[in-house]
Parts: structure tokens; sequence; C-alpha cells
């Protein structure tokens, strides 16, 4: 819901130069409280974890009107990452905790249709009531979403284990805390694909405007709308087939559909490459969360989908960075941002065709 609103809140408050910030403080927290939360979910339990994630969404819809300036607004992206550092981590490990090995991919798949689901309406919903009430309306709408989440938390079952009570000890981190080593090939796999969503939550905004889009959620409504669509095919196809010859296509699919964007020229171009670009992170997504499963053992899944995160995290953050760096309100430059997204995944490709060797990953 927040997400195509705040470019322009943020170049309201006279911050035009901080938009690559937006994402990127918010993923910096995501990605530094990955270990916490991996390590946390595997002891105390998953949803405990669930829920610290969606009360910190909770009570950073409050704040946002509270906090105008431009750096109380920098400073509230930087603590509002804590709520994705933790929700995602615990889901999918919860998910992966409901069903048999067998079914992973499936299983992810469905999670991914619900995460699109509200990808798809958020954007579109969120330009909609600050077009017709005001940001700070929309901020109080966020937050009534993530106290419902808490709602549905509330009655979910624990399925962790010898969990443990929590104790000020667990926040202590070592360096085996951080990063789940078996699960490397698919933490790269992601970082790198990952790179072009972080631009084009960035500048996409100011792409469709240039183009002739009056909506700026449509662009993530039709990606996610086409990614809802493949994702639960996908999950069950890398069940059969494989992850890695399924993330093969979809990094191709990725790269094509990068170039498309920066060569779009009107807002049906624009929106054709989105959906195309949904295509691509709906057979991904799905794909790599269950190669990570798949690849971890399951004591550490926390940690694992945790170091997946932080890949994921560090991907989007430097795509944001990089789109911001680029661009500084040229436009000349949107394509060439996206340009480079597309070698970057190429990149992904290449270290899967040429470098990549599974060893005993069933699933390769």
């Amino acid at each position: 819901m927040l997400i195509p609103e705040l470019p322009a809140y943020l170049t309201g408050m006279g911050g035009a130069e901080y938009k690559g910030l937006i994402i990127a403080l918010f993923t910096l927290t995501a990605g530094i409280s990955r270990p916490f939360s991996g390590k946390l979910t595997d002891t105390i339990g998953r949803v405990p974890v669930m829920a610290v994630g969606s009360l910190v969404c909770f009570a950073c819809g409050f704040l946002y009107p509270l906090l105008t300036t431009v750096a109380g607004f920098l400073f509230l992206r930087l603590i509002h990452g804590f709520s994705t550092g933790f929700k995602p981590t615990a889901t999918a490990a919860y998910v992966a905790d409901l069903v048999p090995p067998g079914k992973w991919g499936e299983a992810m798949g469905v999670h991914g249709i619900c995460f699109s689901t509200g990808l798809a309406i958020g954007p579109a919903i969120g330009s909609t009531i600050t077009d017709h009430f005001s940001i700070d309306i929309l901020f109080y709408c966020s937050s009534l979403f993530a106290l419902l989440s808490i709602v549905i938390l509330a009655n979910m079952k624990e399925t962790l284990s010898g969990k443990v009570k929590f104790n000020v000890r667990h926040l202590k981190i070592n360096r085996n805390d951080i990063i789940e080593w078996r699960v490397i090939p698919s933490v790269l796999i992601i970082f790198m694909s990952y790179i072009s969503y972080g631009a084009i939550l960035t500048i996409i905004s100011d792409w469709s405007a240039h183009l002739g889009t009056t909506n700026k959620g449509l662009f993530f409504m039709v990606f996610t709308l086409t990614s809802l669509l493949i994702r639960f095919v996908a999950g069950k196809t890398s069940d059969r087939y494989g992850r890695v010859p399924i993330i093969k296509i979809s990094l191709a699919v990725l790269a094509t559909s990068t170039i498309w964007i920066g060569m779009a020229n009107s807002a049906v171009s624009l929106m054709l490459a989105s959906a195309l670009y949904g295509v691509a992170t709906g057979m991904l997504s799905p794909t790599v969360s269950a190669w990570t499963v798949d690849l971890s053992e399951p004591t550490k899944r926390g940690k694992a989908m945790a170091t997946m995160y932080i890949a994921l995290e560090a991907g989007i953050g430097l795509g944001a960075l990089l789109a911001g760096w680029l661009f500084i309100n040229d436009l000349r430059m949107i394509p060439v941002t996206f340009y480079c997204c597309s070698a970057i995944t190429a990149l992904a490709l290449i270290y899967l065709q040429f470098i990549y060797r599974p060893n005993l990953d069933l699933k390769a």
C-alpha cells in the first residue's frame, strides 16, 4: 500500500535526492535483523517471531504522520524494516513445517500466492486512498491491516517442537548464527535476481507517470497478478522436474522483462513488460524458496530462511541504491538502470549454467 506513494511523499518534504534510501534503509534493518529472527525462529518458535514483525508494522503506520521531516521519515523507514526482517523468516519456516518434503515447491507456491495477492491489491488501494483522502489515512489503514494479521496469529498453533521461553541471551549472535552455508547456491541466485526489484520499487512510479500511467500502483498490480497466476504451477513443476531447471528458465525470462521495461515507450508496453516480469518472479520465488529448504537441515530451517532473506534484502537494497544513484530525477537514465539490472540477472544464469555443481542435492 505504501510503496507507490512514498517517493512523492519524500519529494514533497524536500528529500527528492534520498529516494533511493526509501527502500535501501528499509532493507538494511530487515537484513540486519535476519540473524536474530532466524535464531529466534529456531528457539522460541515460529508464531512469536511472526507476531513481532506484525507489531512493528502496526506501530510504524501511526508514526509516519508524526515524523514529518526528511530525517524523521528516513529514521522510520529504518525502523519499519524490522517488520520484514521478522515476519517472512518465521512464516516460511512455519509453512515448511506443515508439509512433507515432496511438496515444498507446491507449498511455497501457495504461500507466494497469498503474498502476491496482497502485493497486487495493496499498491492500487494505497494510491486510491491517497487520491481520495490523504496519505495520513493511508498510513493508518496500513496499521489496521497489520492489526488484523496479529489477530490471525493469536489463533495459530506453534509448529516448532522443543521450543523454549525467550531469554535475553537468545539475542546474542555469534558468527555461526548469521549464515547457513549449505544454502549459499540459492542465496546467490536470490541476491542477483532481486536487484531489479529494488530498482523497480525506487523508480517505476516515475517511469509509469512519464509513460502516461495515471495510477502509480498499476504496474505492481499487473506484474503481481501474473505472478499470482503462475506461482502454484511453478512450485508443483519444480517438485517434479527439479529446482535448477525451473530457476534457469525464470532467470532468462527475468532478464528479458527488465530489458523490455527499459525499452517501453508507452503505458501499454510497460504493462506488458510488467506482466512478463510477473511471470518470471512467479516462477522464481517459490522455486528458490523450496530449493533453500531442500538444501537446509531441519533443525536449522529458520537460519536457512533468514540467510535467504538476507540475500533478498541485500539485492533489493543494492538495486534501490543503484537506481537512486543512476536516476537522480533524470528520466533518460531509467532505461540504463534496467539494462544494468538485466545484465546482473544474466550473471545469475551464467552461475547456474557453468559454475554451480550440485553435490547430493536431489532437487537440482
